[in-house]
């Protein structure tokens, strides 16, 4: 837990220390899309645009209408879409996979979880409006500037310390994403899930995003980011408005955000923000109390409820405390 830019708490448990590094699945989205804040505040970016205007592999198979937007708000229609880790990591190869992906639904007109879809094209904007790698794009403009370690693509020699993933709890879940903390799939760095870091690097990198030290970010796009409910569509599990903003999970006024995928607490102001990851890794920051928190682990149990009460329970403890 942090507050006023440094952390009030970090506890570690079993055979964990405060060096060891966790996979924190789709916590990871958000810092990939703090980097495409980036690109906004540039002016290099549009929100509105169709991504076929950066990404010429986007005008195949109906594509072409499909906007940056629907992209960052999981609106796009192609949330099955194939991309391995060693393909995404190539640039050819991932425009390859990109001109055969089809759409499963029209843009726009629904909300499915892109659970690593929509970020490959999220980083392949920033690799080709930047001109070079995401995962160098990431930490130089991002990762660095908050005094953060690399967190996304770690060379196989950078790789010491990070917690293996424990199966508790045999089921379909645990079966592929217990895969993600491979040597080569760490270096592949998915940006949709593959974020490695310890719980308060995590909630340090909320903490850059609650003060915006130096104004990194442009100062309407960071407030459009991490106030603008742009999508309250329903999700599947819960049917409740997903509350999606350009990168983030907001929690809103309704009452239901502890049932949002972002692991807040009952405590957790209606301003809240953040982004949950598989078997309920934690991040979010609540701007009413300054405190940031993050809670992650690296046992795997199918019953993901399980996982997000859990969760649930431990954000509720570190929001009371304000």
């Amino acid at each position: 837990m942090a507050r006023d830019g440094e952390l009030l708490s970090f506890e570690t448990f079993g055979a964990a220390t405060n060096a060891t590094r966790f996979c924190v699945f789709s916590a990871t989205k958000p810092i990939v899309a703090s980097a495409i804040w980036l690109l906004l505040g540039d002016g290099r970016l549009e929100l509105a645009a169709p991504v076929a205007r950066y990404i010429p592999e986007f005008t195949t198979n109906g594509k072409e209408s499909v906007t940056v937007e629907q992209v960052m708000l999981h609106t796009a229609g192609f949330p099955n879409a194939v991309m391995s880790p060693s393909e995404g990591a190539d640039a050819e190869v991932r425009a390859a996979r990109f001109a055969a992906w089809t759409l499963e639904w029209e843009p726009g007109s629904r909300f499915e979880y892109h659970a690593t879809s929509a970020h490959w094209v999220l980083v392949d904007l920033l690799a080709r409006i930047e001109q070079r790698d995401f995962r160098d794009v990431i930490h130089d403009r991002v990762g660095a500037p908050l005094g953060l370690p690399r967190l996304l693509g770690l060379p196989v020699d950078q790789q010491d310390d990070i917690a293996d993933l424990h199966v508790m709890e045999e089921g379909e879940s645990t079966r592929w994403l217990g895969t993600m903390t491979e040597p080569d799939v760490i270096a592949a760095g998915i940006p949709g899930g593959g974020g490695v870091m310890t719980a308060a690097t995590l909630a340090m990198f909320y903490q850059g995003v609650l003060a915006n030290p130096g104004g990194l970010w442009d100062a309407d796009v960071l407030a459009d980011a991490t106030t603008n409910i742009r999508c309250t569509l329903p999700e599947p599990l819960f049917n409740i408005a997903v509350n999606r903003s350009a990168g983030l999970v907001i929690a809103g006024d309704d009452g239901k955000h502890f049932m949002r995928y972002a692991g807040f607490g009952f405590s957790n102001s209606p301003a809240s923000y953040g982004h949950a990851g598989a078997f309920m890794q934690v991040g979010w920051a609540d701007p009413s109390s300054g405190i940031s928190f993050a809670y992650c682990h690296n046992g795997l149990y199918h019953d993901m409820m399980a996982d997000g009460m859990r969760g649930v329970a431990m954000s509720d403890l570190a929001a009371s405390l304000a």
